[in-house]
């Protein structure tokens, strides 16, 4: 009885042992098949964005310098010492506006014996005109004054233009820049004492390869930033283009024109150009929708099956990137949706559990984060 009992034990496990570890493998098998299924049939958490109809362009990218609509150095026409001086550093100043009065004493002097002397022929020719009504008047000698009338006149008009020519306004609406001269100060014919400039409008002169030339015309969308102004983007269009090539470069010379109504381009200063040509509407999806497989591109079209989401692997062609997106050629068709979060994840077939639609309209990190948390 004893020695049953202890071989017994034994037998029964050398016995069960054959058979057991195979059934625990079946058992541990058909476990992580089923765990598998139930994984699979399981809705994967996706973000998907609608395919939708844009207005794109092709770039063509350039480096261009803004200038001034109208631009001119404030000089005088004279020699003479500065009386006064209407403006500050940076001042907007109205077409017309007095800017610098210079010293006029002698013209004013000047202006006052002409007038006089303008008077006395004027009074004499009166009188011989009264005369002559009595024929006591030779006609010479009313000619002669009439003459002498005539050059009083003309005295008084060049004497008036002299005192103009001290007196120096802006030719146009403007700002003016850094002055300099004070008062009292001698300026010579020529000496610059401001320059003035209409930023109201802006032109921004770029070129472009001559490859490109069949395509140039005005009214050409451009898009134009600069780092110096936080890459703040600005909107104008091509005013006119260059009548030749330049025979180093093969470049040709373009004009646009930027609205500046803020004033914040200042004349000078370099900007990156992206000039758009062949605009058209095409389909566009999020760029991170793409899968690229060797030189091949797919995406996860979301399908709706008896009233299921599910997804379907598709190929599809694309054409430029624009940033954030990329234009679809062929493949896709306006308002289906594209899997854009989470489509590494999902296979063709599987069941979805749409989080959010990407119109532009929702937070997608925020979403993202919070689903993160919920299946910790």
């Amino acid at each position: 009885m004893f020695t049953y009992q202890r071989v017994l034990p034994c037998s029964v496990y050398k016995l069960s042992s054959g058979l057991l570890m195979p059934a625990l493998m079946l058992i541990a098998g058909n476990f992580s098949n089923y765990a598998a299924a139930a994984a699979a049939d399981k809705p994967k958490h996706v973000i998907v964005a609608p395919v939708v109809l844009k207005e794109i362009s092709d770039r063509v990218e350039a480096l261009g310098t803004a200038r001034a609509n109208e631009s001119v150095n404030i000089t005088s026409n004279v020699s003479e010492k500065i009386k006064q001086i209407h403006f500050e550093d940076g001042q907007a100043v109205k077409s017309g506006e007095i800017l610098v009065v210079l010293n006029q004493a002698e013209e004013q002097a000047n202006l006052k014996q002409a007038q006089a002397v303008h008077g006395e022929r004027k009074l004499a020719l009166d009188r011989l005109l009264q005369l002559d009504e009595r024929k006591l008047a030779a006609p010479d000698e009313i000619d002669r004054t009439r003459l002498e009338l005539a050059q009083a006149e003309a005295s008084i008009t060049a004497t008036k233009a002299r005192i103009d020519d001290r007196v120096i306004r802006a030719p146009f609406d403007g700002v003016v820049g850094l002055r300099n001269i004070s008062v009292g100060a001698l300026v010579e014919s020529g000496d610059l004492i401001a320059a003035l400039d209409d930023t109201s409008k802006i032109k921004l002169d770029f070129s472009v390869p001559a490859m490109f030339l069949a395509e140039l015309k005005p009214g050409l969308k451009i898009r134009a930033r600069a780092a110096a102004l936080g890459n703040k983007e600005y909107l104008g269009e091509v005013k006119s283009i260059d009548s030749r090539v330049d025979p180093v470069t093969r470049s040709v010379q373009v004009r646009a024109i930027l609205s500046n109504p803020d004033g914040s381009i200042i004349p000078g200063i370099l900007m990156q150009v992206d000039l758009l040509r062949n605009t058209r509407l095409a389909n566009v999806i999020p760029e991170a929708a793409l899968l690229p497989l060797a030189n091949r591109q797919y995406v996860m079209v979301r399908i709706n099956s008896d009233g299921k989401d599910t997804v379907e692997k598709r190929e599809v062609e694309i054409g430029i990137r624009i940033p954030g997106y990329v234009e679809i050629l062929s493949g896709l068709s306006v308002d289906e949706y594209v899997v854009t979060h989470g489509n590494s994840r999902v296979g063709p077939g599987d069941s979805l559990d749409v989080l959010a639609v990407d119109d532009g309209s929702v937070d997608i990190a925020t979403i993202i984060k919070g689903q993160n948390n919920k299946d910790k």
